[in-house]
């Protein structure tokens, strides 16, 4: 996993340049905008059980056969591998989020994902409502617009930072599509 100053140092050495000009505005930028990043991670951290639980509630609310028996959530013990997988998704999106770099998520969730899902028999479709769920919540705080838990978070434009979060988020989805 690169951090975005990793990534920086390690392109220029790549180049054997001198860390400048756009690279060295992509990190001022970086800098600046560290306690919106801070943040946007501690409002998803502080609600990631509710998060969680919602997009699971939700998948099922939108899938009653999961639940029913045979289903992939009908045991408790299926309902807490649910809950588990979502947290490590979500976990994992936070930090990429907070390195601003995809590749922690990729190397450590993503790879191989799907494959697991399908040998354990986890319907696909479900995993992806459930992770398009976390998405809205996860982007309502970020933005400071969840309508029922609201934070003190750095005053300004998150939209970047929710953009962000957004393709993290599709990266989880295009893994198990």
């Amino acid at each position: 996993m690169l951090d975005a100053f990793s990534r920086v140092v390690v392109n220029s050495d790549s180049k054997t340049t001198y860390v400048g000009g756009s690279d060295l505005e992509s990190l001022k930028n970086f800098i600046s905008e560290g306690n919106k990043r801070l943040d946007a991670v501690n409002a998803i951290v502080s609600n990631a059980s509710c998060i969680v639980s919602d997009a699971v509630s939700g998948m099922i609310c939108e899938n009653p056969s999961l639940i029913a028996s045979g289903g992939n959530c009908y045991t408790n013990r299926r309902m807490a591998a649910c809950l588990r997988d979502g947290e490590i998704i979500l976990r994992y999106v936070t930090y990429a989020l907070l390195a601003g770099d995809a590749s922690v998520l990729e190397d450590r969730c993503l790879n191989g994902l799907k494959e697991t899902y399908i040998a354990l028999g986890v319907p696909l479709n479900s995993a992806i409502r459930a992770v398009g769920i976390m998405k809205e919540e996860a982007i309502a705080f970020i933005t400071n617009t969840a309508t029922d838990r609201k934070m003190s978070v750095t005053f300004g434009d998150c939209s970047a930072l929710a953009s962000e979060a957004a393709g993290y988020f599709d990266r989880v989805t295009a893994a198990l599509s």
